[in-house]
């Protein structure tokens, strides 16, 4: 127990906690059921979440901007909003990203000629700016309070205030989601120069990118209002990182779920089905030995027999072998960040290929996941994704090997009660995350196409 609780405040302490919780006093006296759930909810650290700080309105506003402008990829194709778009709640619901060079938005976009997949899931941006120890799938960007591993190394700006900042810096660096590949043409035909940089030459991309930006004359504007004290000549990419990071967190920053609200002791707030799901996700499922703290996950890499598919990443390629190529351990072979959980009824399809499409394959998957892997029904992916699920016997047995001691054997959850889990989870949707379609401006400065 003192293990769980020091991880679960470990995750808290970044995270901005709520005022004064009201005293039980102030609410009619809970039934057994609130009670039980409530005494475990304080064993796992979970607590309410307050808003983060209040971010500058400039650089709010420029970080919109940025956000949508196709002007920051190589090709003019795809900006931030093309794989974290409003539509699907900041992923882009496809089980791995089709990056710059593809077509349409979404779930229906497609590959363009010659392109691949990107090997791993589209994220949800929402709650990203709440404290997050790691970045990426893969764990490549850890650290806080100006502590950070990357792979940029020493080419990382000094002075980057959060992770969440640092992570903004490197999506414009990677081929296959926006540089390009050399010898691309952008979509006026001109070539894609900072497809021609290296890519280890993390600065010189990041001026390339800042060039593109700093000619158009109301970018100009927009980034001396917000840091009047930054001349022109001094700005770089970390300051459009500084405004990318502005943006997300304040816009994307939703904590107001029926579970927020039953934390602030409004017991009416969850379904009987919800709470019945809530103790079994903290009891018996044992979904919260990794799922726990306030954003429910978000610190750690685990493997939980995710099925492979797509072209692969790193040295296990065509297999992704995840957080192990960034420590060099094979201990964390087939281990992915664990996924903060809160409003992850709206961000299928899920892990990090997005290998099942609803929430309820995910909780049958953990119920018994040897014969959910050996199982594994192809059809759940995309017709274009099926063909590239490794299902033979060797992957299967080389995920297994390492699989998670705590899934090794089944959790005989019944059907439901696997519903009741399901319930829970959908319990952790803040209603103002299912529509975000007032986030996207009319236009950018660029004068490139939003939508």
């Amino acid at each position: 127990m003192t293990t769980r609780i020091v991880r679960a405040l470990c995750l808290g302490f970044l995270v901005l906690v709520g005022g004064c919780v009201e005293s039980d006093r102030t609410i009619s006296v809970p039934s057994s059921l609130d009670a039980e759930l409530r005494q475990t909810l304080q064993q796992w650290g979970v607590v309410p979440i307050g808003r983060p700080p209040s971010q500058d309105s400039a650089r709010v506003a420029l970080g919109q901007a940025l956000f949508f402008d196709k002007l920051l990829s190589g090709n003019r194709d795809i900006a931030c909003a093309t794989c974290h778009n409003t539509p699907t709640s900041m992923g882009d619901g496809q089980s791995l990203a089709v990056g710059t060079g593809g077509t349409g938005v979404g779930p229906v976009r497609q590959l363009g000629p010659g392109r691949e997949f990107v090997p791993r899931n589209a994220p949800t941006l929402l709650n990203a700016g709440l404290g997050l120890f790691y970045m990426f799938w893969d764990g490549r960007i850890s650290g806080f309070n100006g502590g950070f591993s990357t792979p940029a190394g020493t080419a990382l700006p000094a002075g980057l205030p959060n992770l969440l900042t640092v992570q903004a810096m490197f999506p414009v660096t990677n081929r296959r989601e926006m540089r390009g590949a050399p010898g691309d043409s952008d979509v006026f035909g001109n070539p894609n120069e900072l497809a021609q940089i290296g890519d280890s030459q993390y600065q010189e991309i990041w001026q390339a990118v800042m060039r593109r930006v700093l000619a158009v004359p109301e970018y100009v504007a927009r980034f001396s209002a917000a840091f009047p004290n930054t001349p022109s000549s001094r700005l770089g990419f970390e300051h459009a990182a500084l405004a990318l990071a502005a943006f997300e967190t304040d816009a994307l920053t939703r904590t107001d779920s029926p579970f927020d609200r039953f934390l602030k002791r409004d017991n009416a707030a969850m379904t009987t089905e919800a709470k019945r799901g809530a103790l079994l996700f903290f009891g018996k499922a044992s979904c919260s030995g990794c799922h726990n703290g306030p954003l429910l996950g978000g610190s750690g890499f685990v493997n939980v027999g995710v099925p492979q598919l797509g072209p692969g990443l790193g040295s296990g390629m065509p297999l992704d072998f995840g957080h192990a190529d960034v420590n060099g351990s094979e201990f964390y072979r087939f281990a992915f960040r664990i996924a903060p959980l809160r409003n992850v009824e709206l961000t299928a399809p899920y892990f990090h290929d997005g290998a099942y499409p609803t929430l309820e394959a995910v909780v049958r998957h953990y119920n018994d996941v040897p014969l959910a892997l050996r199982g594994y029904d192809v059809t759940q992916l995309a017709p274009a994704l099926q063909g590239t699920y490794h299902g033979d016997n060797a992957t299967i047995n080389a995920v297994l090997e390492r699989l998670a001691f705590q899934l090794q054997r089944p959790l005989d959850l019944t059907d439901e009660e696997m519903g009741d889990v399901v319930a829970f989870l959908k319990s952790l949707t803040d209603p103002s995350a299912r529509d975000l379609s007032g986030l996207v401006p009319p236009a950018v400065p660029s004068g490139l196409p939003v939508r």
